[in-house]
């Protein structure tokens, strides 16, 4: 155990870029589950990881701006292919999602072949690099996040039907796959979600919240003292926080209109 690694310069940062995942993917996260396509995270998160290799195979800048819009790209191509799979063939889409992941994920597995540091590159958008978010990141994560609550809040998205579902959610995973890597990015979506299925409405989101921001905390913290991987640790400490909310809540009336 080593206490003196609580250092606020690395784990502040850290935590404000969980915190900003946290605040797009826990309304995004529970539409996803309440619509039963749990892998779209994987498979759109997995396809920007896909545009970000492809760029840099290319030869573009790492972190560039090349960079950010080939991934953004590559996701929101995906979102535009899963909304006319849902319509073509709503009852195979979890599959769909499922063959789109793994197609991605070979794909950039061969176009790393010839990289001699195609496995750093592979762990990295796998499992993220949380505790080395800049000051630049956090801010293009920031604007995004506000971009997106903001159309959500305003109704934007829901107007503009199924690809408005999947291009926020392309976005928003594109933003934050490249800090926390693809396995934070569905932890955040799913397990405060399905932490929380007892709870409806405003409380389901703000009691998500809390559990998200606290199994953050809690992992870096963990992760600093005993020096382990710090994407590994909060999945799992957000997932032990997302089992003590769900025991811990009493099941609530169902309101009138989600009956």
């Amino acid at each position: 155990m080593n206490w003196s690694a609580f250092d606020w310069g690395i784990l502040g940062p850290a935590l404000a870029a969980g915190l900003l995942v946290l605040a797009t993917h826990v309304p995004l996260g529970t539409q996803v589950l309440d619509r039963g396509i749990v892998f779209i995270d994987l498979a759109i998160a997995q396809i920007a990881g896909l545009g970000v290799i492809a760029a840099d195979a290319l030869g573009m800048p790492e972190g560039g701006v090349a960079v950010q819009f080939a991934a953004v790209g590559a996701a929101l191509l995906g979102a535009l292919l899963l909304t006319w799979t849902e319509r073509r063939a709503p009852r195979q889409q979890e599959a769909l999602i499922g063959v789109m992941f793994i197609l991605a994920a070979c794909a950039g597995i061969l176009l790393l072949a010839g990289n001699p540091h195609g496995g750093e590159h592979l762990k990295d958008l796998l499992v993220g690099q949380i505790l080395w978010v800049s000051t630049t990141q956090l801010l293009w994560l920031a604007a995004v996040s506000a971009l997106l609550l903001a159309a959500m809040w305003l109704g934007l998205v829901r107007r503009l039907g199924r690809f408005g579902f999947y291009a926020a959610f392309a976005l928003a995973v594109t933003a934050s796959v490249q800090l926390v890597g693809v396995y934070l990015v569905f932890s955040s979506l799913i397990i405060p979600a399905l932490g929380t299925r007892a709870h409806y409405g405003a409380r389901r989101y703000g009691v998500a919240y809390a559990l998200g921001a606290t199994g953050y905390a809690v992992g870096l913290a963990l992760s600093a003292v005993f020096d382990l991987p710090s994407g590994a640790v909060i999945v799992w400490t957000l997932a032990a926080c997302a089992l003590v909310g769900a025991a811990a809540a009493r099941p609530a009336a169902v309101p009138a209109e989600v009956r």
